[in-house]
């Protein structure tokens, strides 16, 4: 499988990363075990993960995620060298919790690393964007872990393109890390907070793109049809706002191509976006047979004329 440099930083990711956000919370721990077996089994290395994961879940506070994936690197001797752990900080965890201050930072990541059972973070994001503190404070703190071993790489999520100029400026104008990734909201159907301007300076910068809810949290797997279809997962009912117009044509689309080159919709849905300068999108699964279709995606090849449909049919009104 052929790997993508991500950004200039030198780390080598597979084409399709997993998002470790189910652990603790679709997926249990020896659920999430196979399937992080099965992911890294099929030659893929970036788990993607979070401080907050999964503090959404009654009776969680956060870290559930990360203390998996520490238990799996545990219980499996040699694969911490075989994987790219990417984790966040910076969103609520409750309790003034929150922000993207050096204090902070030093002291989140000390938490996030006994959590995950290891001396160092591949790639360490700034989870939201934190206006309160300045920016050369944040990047400052990055540096000094950068320099002590703990940190290999920094990436942003949810930035603007504004805030993530400011960052990279300021970067080469003190000589301190600099934002090698984007996390951003990317799909068929989420298309316009991305494309443009953020698209443009991740060209420009050389920045990767790690697409999350890169599956429209299941919608464009096809799964929700109609109404009816919401009470398949706990995610459902999240769909109607897409269940529309718009949403109905690109599931027809999306059934279109993937009937022409014998794919699944959630396998040509992932393939789009790495026709369209992702990375490694981000995406999730709950049973070994989910991910051994998504991991499929990694090789689909579309052909111009099936991405002129897609593209078409999920064009923003």
């Amino acid at each position: 499988m052929i790997k993508r440099q991500l950004g200039k930083s030198g780390l080598e990711v597979a084409p399709l990363a997993f998002g470790g956000n189910v652990f603790g919370w679709t997926a249990d721990e020896a659920t999430s075990f196979k399937l992080l077996d099965a992911f890294v089994g099929a030659g893929f290395n970036l788990i993607d993960t979070a401080n907050s994961y999964s503090r959404w879940v009654p009776g969680n506070k956060g870290g559930e995620s990360e203390t998996i994936i520490g238990h799996w690197l545990r219980q499996r001797p040699g694969a911490r060298g075989k994987v790219l752990i990417a984790t966040k900080l910076g969103a609520d965890m409750g309790n003034g919790q929150l922000g993207l201050s050096k204090a902070y930072i030093l002291a989140e990541v000390e938490r996030s690393l006994k959590r995950l059972d290891t001396d160092y973070i591949d790639l360490y994001q700034s989870h939201r964007d934190d206006d309160k503190t300045p920016i050369d404070e944040t990047l400052e703190a990055y540096g000094q872990l950068v320099r002590q071993g703990k940190v290999r790489v920094i990436g942003a999520s949810n930035f603007t393109a504004a805030r993530l100029a400011a960052s990279l400026k300021s970067s080469a104008a003190h000589g301190y890390p600099r934002y090698e990734s984007l996390q951003p909201e990317y799909n068929l159907y989420a298309r316009e907070k991305f494309e443009g301007e953020l698209a443009d300076l991740c060209r420009k910068e050389q920045v990767g793109v790690i697409a999350y809810f890169g599956l429209a949290s299941g919608f464009l797997t096809g799964k929700y049809r109609s109404e009816a279809d919401f009470a398949k997962s706990p995610r459902g009912q999240g769909m109607k706002r897409m269940l529309n117009d718009r949403g109905r044509r690109i599931l027809a689309a999306l059934d279109q191509v993937a009937q022409e080159f014998h794919a699944t919709p959630a396998q040509v849905a992932l393939a789009w976006l790495l026709v369209h300068g992702v990375t490694a999108p981000i995406a999730s699964a709950t049973k070994v047979e989910q991910l051994d279709e998504l991991v499929k995606a990694a090789t689909l090849e579309l052909s111009s004329e099936a991405v002129k449909v897609l593209d078409e049919a999920s064009a923003p009104a």
